[in-house]
């Protein structure tokens, strides 16, 4: 089968497109024809530079969420069959909130692949009618959103939530999950088409954090009262603190990314005069993959997508990511060499 592998850590250039053994499934496990597979910041650009947190060892195909159709079953697989649409989750996670360390595309050789395997308890079937994309999409953000807000920040129906960097991947979940679970959302983001995204997607507000002051107009849009959740995945030294001080008594802040740097200054006055909790978290899950899919497929669920690529231009998506320009997920097809 054809896959990128990455055989030395560098700039986009080190991924190269190889001929490589189609893999087995093994117990428990099930061969996924890839049809979608996104490209995003941190688990795939990251990666690829050597400047993950967590080891990687090389060689190394990435690709953290791919979705397809099931080719093959491992023994003992019952809960998928051939035929099947599925796509794989991330993580897992369970009540105490540990994740699962070994990941496609990180730890384990992943989607930008024709073929994966991945174990078939960590696949969701994707609802007819949903293409591979939206899928992938979905699945990869949605229930990381419903983790740190519905299961960890606790956002109750009426609260107001701000949602940072509202146009993202992860952010534009956020927005969306804050609106499903009844909350009043903020939509905050870098421009003025990117808060349009977060307003168009059902942000009660907007804000433009490059050209205003973020916590004087979160504070005027929640009337002084300030946000009773914020939903963090930038960590930039200059945004932080903005975002930190919008925060109401008993409030919470929920972070799940650093893309931004993640050395962030932190008023711990603020913090424990106001009863603040600060929250990070990883992990998704398995029902919340199977609400989003469901959602998404009613229509009730958006994922923005930039645009669709071939395998064989692995490395330009990666520096279209790189580049932060465009509005959505950029996907690679490997369906299409």
């Amino acid at each position: 089968m054809k896959a990128i592998v990455i055989r030395e850590f560098g700039p986009p250039g080190v991924m190269k497109l190889e001929d490589v053994p189609t893999p087995e499934p093994g117990p428990g496990e099930v061969l996924i024809k890839v049809h979608a597979v996104s490209v995003n910041r941190t688990l795939d650009t990251v990666v690829r530079a050597g400047k993950y947190a967590r080891r990687v060892t090389l060689p190394l195909t990435p690709g953290v969420d791919p979705s397809g159709i099931v080719s093959k079953v491992g023994p003992g697989v019952t809960e998928r069959k051939v035929g099947d649409r599925v796509t794989v989750q991330l993580r897992t996670s369970n009540d105490s909130g540990a994740d699962s360390i070994r990941n496609l595309g990180v730890h384990a050789w992943g989607g930008y692949a024709e073929y994966v395997r991945a174990q078939a308890d960590r696949t969701a079937i994707v609802p007819d009618g949903l293409d591979f994309a939206t899928a992938t999409v979905v699945s990869r953000h949605a229930p990381t959103a419903f983790t740190l807000l519905r299961d960890r920040g606790k956002l109750a129906a009426g609260e107001w939530v701000l949602v940072m960097g509202a146009a993202g991947g992860l952010g534009s979940a956020g927005v969306q999950v804050a609106k499903h679970l009844g909350a009043r959302v903020i939509a905050a983001a870098g421009s003025d088409d990117r808060v349009k995204v977060g307003l168009d997607l059902g942000a009660d507000a907007g804000v433009n954090y490059r050209t205003q002051d973020l916590t004087i107009e979160a504070m005027r849009i929640t009337e002084g009262k300030g946000v009773n959740v914020v939903f963090e995945n930038i960590g930039d030294p200059e945004l932080f603190p903005k975002a930190f001080a919008t925060i109401a008594r008993r409030g919470r802040l929920v972070t799940a990314g650093g893309h931004g740097g993640g050395i962030v200054p932190l008023d711990v006055n603020k913090l424990y005069l106001n009863q603040i909790t600060v929250m990070g978290v990883t992990g998704e899950r398995p029902e919340s993959a199977r609400l989003t899919l469901e959602m998404a497929a009613a229509g009730k669920f958006k994922a923005l997508i930039d645009r669709v690529m071939p395998l064989s231009q692995a490395a330009q998506a990666h520096e279209l990511v790189e580049s932060r320009g465009g509005l959505g997920k950029v996907i690679l097809d490997p369906t299409q060499l």
